[in-house]
């Protein structure tokens, strides 16, 4: 069984509760990773964590080198990748603190290292993307939030776009047509990149405004007033929600 690794993001640059046995720099051909993968124990597993943003939250998300993170992960020996994601809300089961699950997205990024096939080190790959997410890390993390007596939406469609600007209501607008139930700037090509290395990997995403258009107020004070109380309810599901992975077991919603 491979180990299981939480990609942090705004909000989760470390992880209050982790018993940290090492850091390790992990050098890749695709540069260097945000930061060094944190390895330790938590809630009787032994996990990885990796901060998206760097140390210090740095990093902004079309800077990020998502292609040298998760080939890191997955030499660390890495099976199973919880994302971590802070998202404006658009549908009304992701309101801020909300949490939700997604089970597909829609990619409005440009100009990112998107792929492995590059030509050079990988050959072409066409990979299935069907099922943007691992159904199976997903339903570990639906059973933790049960377990957790954490309500949240068990399904939706994530946005991303290309930050690190907040969207504009039209932008909003746009994507609500699409069909996108949350906005995010960090869940691709994360989600391809893990595709193309076969690791199992679903997004927990944690709603820290109303999307542009659709609150009241200042946005970022919203977030600065959500994102403390949302990451705790994102912690209390990991707490519930590793178990079933490192247990191995399929469960089904």
């Amino acid at each position: 069984m491979g180990a299981i690794a939480v990609i942090g993001g705004t909000g989760m640059q470390d992880w209050p509760g982790l018993e940290v046995k090492r850091r390790k720099k992990i050098r890749t051909p695709y540069g260097e990773p945000s930061a060094p993968l944190v390895h330790g124990r938590v809630s009787g597993a032994d996990v990885i964590f990796l901060a998206r943003h760097g140390i210090g939250h740095t990093i902004p998300p079309h800077r990020i080198n998502y292609r040298a993170n998760l080939w890191a992960l997955k030499r660390a020996g890495v099976r199973d990748v919880i994302a971590i994601a802070a998202v404006g809300g658009i549908a009304r089961n992701m309101p801020p603190t909300g949490v939700g699950i997604p089970e597909d997205l829609i990619d409005y990024t440009w100009g990112r290292e998107h792929s492995y096939a590059d030509g050079v080190r990988r050959p072409l790959q066409h990979v299935d993307f069907s099922a943007p997410y691992s159904e199976r890390v997903r339903n570990a993390l639906l059973q933790g939030a049960r377990r957790a007596g954490v309500r949240v939406a068990a399904r939706g469609v994530m946005g991303v776009t290309q930050g690190p600007r907040l969207e504009s209501p039209a932008e909003i607008r746009r994507l609500q047509r699409d069909g996108c139930t949350m906005v995010s700037m960090t869940g691709m090509p994360e989600a391809g990149l893990a595709r193309e290395l076969g690791l199992e990997y679903a997004a927990l995403a944690v709603s820290v405004n109303w999307a542009a258009g659709l609150g009241t107020g200042d946005i970022h004070a919203e977030i600065e007033t959500c994102v403390v109380r949302g990451m705790e309810k994102v912690r209390v599901i990991l707490d519930m929600a590793l178990p079933f992975l490192t247990a191995g077991v399929q469960h089904r919603r």
